[in-house]
């Protein structure tokens, strides 16, 4: 049997109020059922990341503050990411960026994918926005994607319930990440 993928489903939104955490959990369910992955349902808001207060670059590793210790180990234990992102002014969510900004050696070689909700265009922007980063930190952001758009008409009750389209772009990407995953694992090791 071969060993499952460390996945992180992201919760990026830190607003109070926000929908993300509905979205993730549906997510979330995806990731654990998909036979590739022991996914981790991973919420930034937790961590109480700061606007980058470490003394020194990211690239030398030399963390001074306990929230940067502790998301820099949640990351570097982690295989692959779903980011579960909303889209905020046709671009990545702050906290997205700042989380991503914070670290750098231990985003390498990883796989990563996007569920985003938004209006009109289902959160595209921002992505198309964060695929530029995560790529300069050497990551490889997956094409596959969930895209919702108008998302608040599908949560009904708390609960996440999309069209049966965006169950199967879910499996779509999760097969894909799963792919990529594995494909990059001898350049992590």
């Amino acid at each position: 049997m071969t060993e499952k993928i460390r996945l992180a489903v992201v919760i990026c939104s830190t607003r109070p109020g926000r929908h993300g955490g509905t979205i993730a959990k549906w997510a979330f369910e995806h990731a654990s059922a998909h036979p590739a992955f022991t996914p981790e349902l991973v919420d930034l808001a937790t961590f109480n990341l700061p606007l980058l207060d470490e003394p020194h670059h990211p690239r030398l590793a030399n963390y001074t503050k306990d929230h940067t210790k502790a998301w820099s180990a949640k990351v570097a234990a982690t295989e692959a990411f779903v980011w579960v992102t909303p889209e905020y002014d046709f671009a990545m969510p702050a906290t997205l960026l700042n989380a991503l900004q914070f670290l750098s050696q231990e985003w390498k070689h990883k796989a990563c994918a996007f569920v985003s909700y938004g209006g009109i265009s289902g959160g595209t922007r921002g992505v198309q926005m964060s695929k530029q980063v995560v790529t300069s930190l050497g990551m490889m952001p997956i094409p596959e994607a969930v895209a919702q758009p108008f998302f608040t008409s599908h949560i009904k009750d708390g609960v996440f319930a999309p069209a049966d389209t965006q169950d199967k772009a879910a499996v779509t990407m999760l097969d894909a990440l799963a792919t990529w995953s594995k494909a990059l694992a001898p350049l992590r090791a």
